[in-house]
């Protein structure tokens, strides 16, 4: 029952995401957007640890104190700040590296997808700048990235879908 369950959101969420991309001017990396979920390396733990209302990540970490199925998708979908790190020579250990800007507006996209599915009825484009903040303290993310992204949520939050994609369609830099 949970195979079915989770194949079911991750591949409603993934059609979000495809959406989304498609507004924001970027269909091409929704169209390949979260294939990695599908591999048995983070499928299975879906199963395993589906709840439904949260990635399944969480629990799984929560059990283990590690989610592989995090690392192994983190490590091949580039619009996550987690894959953006990298040894610093400047600094003599590993830290954020820019993510460059299709990465930035397919993780928006995501995350107004994310909040969407699990927030169902409840969402409103409030939901993903909330989320944002709550893991303020422990992200390890860029700080141009960090700041570009959370203006996007903060727009969206304020002024709506409609203006906040019209605005990333337009965005070149940041």
């Amino acid at each position: 029952m949970n195979a079915w369950r989770h194949f079911k959101t991750i591949t409603r969420h993934r059609h979000e995401v495809i959406k989304n991309c498609a507004r924001a001017g970027i269909l091409w990396q929704g169209l390949f957007h979260d294939l990695s979920k599908y591999s048995p390396s983070e499928f299975l733990p879906g199963i395993r640890f589906y709840q439904g209302d949260k990635s399944p990540n969480e629990m799984e970490r929560r059990q283990n104190g590690y989610s592989l199925a995090w690392m192994h998708h983190k490590g091949r979908n580039r619009h996550h700040f987690e894959y953006w790190t990298d040894y610093n020579p400047q600094i003599g250990r590993y830290g954020p590296v820019k993510m460059p800007i299709k990465y930035v507006k397919e993780m928006f996209c995501d995350r107004v997808a994310a909040s969407k599915i699990y927030q169902g009825k409840n969402y409103t484009d409030s939901h993903p700048i909330e989320y944002f903040n709550r893991g303020r303290a422990n992200r390890l993310i860029h700080p141009e990235t960090s700041d570009f992204i959370e203006k996007l949520l903060v727009m969206l939050s304020e002024q709506g879908e409609e203006k906040t994609f019209e605005y990333i369609r337009q965005v070149k830099e940041y």
